[in-house]
């Protein structure tokens, strides 16, 4: 699979789908308009390892609902991501059986590499 979860809203995705210049054989994904389902959560943490790494902890709704003091799991992270949007750290990237995650240097270096070779 070839898929980048984004939101088209977000300054920074729209940057990053410019810089790494993704190929037309990957599907974009605004999880805007388009929720992310279980499934492809599901999908997403097989690959990641785990929901905490594809959990946004600088969302809005992070700190407006107190989250950082809870004590949450797995489980939480996945409903949490399910329920809105903004808890996933974008963008997402999958290209074959490699996963990148989140707007860091190095990770969106990492991506133009793996597409690009």
């Amino acid at each position: 699979m070839k898929k980048i979860y984004y939101l088209s809203t977000c300054d920074t995705c729209k940057r990053i789908l410019k810089e790494i210049e993704a190929p037309e054989d990957f599907i974009l994904q605004d999880i805007k308009t388009s929720n992310i389902t279980r499934e492809q959560i599901e999908e997403l943490e097989k690959l990641a390892g785990s929901y905490e790494s594809l959990f946004s902890k600088r969302a809005r709704l992070y700190k407006e609902r107190d989250l950082k003091n809870k004590d949450l799991n797995e489980s939480d992270y996945k409903n949490l991501i399910l329920v809105h949007y903004t808890f996933l750290k974008r963008p997402v990237i999958v290209n074959g059986d490699e996963i990148y995650i989140g707007n860091s240097k190095k990770t969106v270096e990492a991506v133009k590499n793996s597409i690009h070779g």
